[in-house]
């Protein structure tokens, strides 16, 4: 079995960057739970604050990336129109809806996927905003602490499901 061009860009794109990203975003979610005083002492806060502050950056870049290189790379394979007589395999979308019984994956599947993983990049940079501009001082306000955990976790309700129906998709219908 040979890792083709565009087998590697998947790969790039969904196991090693959204891989990555889930498990990023997941170590900020337990750090934001620790970042309160009565948690922490000043200099664990201290410390929390500049994890979380590199843990933000990371993600930022991370899913900026991730999206980028979905949209821009491997989107247009996905939904490349195969020439008359061609064979469906080697073009995902048409595949799909050549199907009925794979027809889902992409009605709802990519459709869902197109749009919720532009909603992951938004979120986070809203976050890494938040996190970055007020650092150590983002321990004293737990209304804050509960709402960035709130859009965070959003962010990684987004990231996961585009990361299951990419792989679904994938399975199905791979652009190799």
């Amino acid at each position: 079995m040979w890792i083709t061009y565009k087998n590697l860009w998947t790969i790039i794109h969904g196991m090693s960057l959204g891989g990555l990203l889930l498990m990023a975003i997941a170590a900020i979610l337990i750090g934001l739970l620790y970042q309160r005083p009565g948690w922490l002492t000043e200099t664990g806060i201290q410390k929390n604050a500049r994890i979380l502050n590199a843990g933000m950056w990371l993600i930022f870049i991370l899913t900026w990336l991730t999206v980028i290189i979905g949209t821009y790379i491997i989107y247009p394979w996905y939904r490349a129109t195969p020439p008359p007589g061609a064979d469906l395999v080697d073009f995902p979308r048409s595949y799909l809806l050549a199907h009925p019984k794979l027809s889902g994956l992409h009605n709802f599947g990519m459709e869902w996927k197109e749009h919720v993983a532009w909603l992951s990049p938004i979120l986070v940079t809203a976050v890494a905003y938040i996190i970055i501009r007020y650092r150590e001082s983002l321990a004293g306000r737990p209304l804050m602490i509960r709402a960035v955990i709130i859009v965070i976790a959003v962010a990684l309700f987004s990231v996961l499901s585009a990361v299951v129906l990419g792989a679904l998709i994938n399975k199905a219908a791979p652009t190799s």
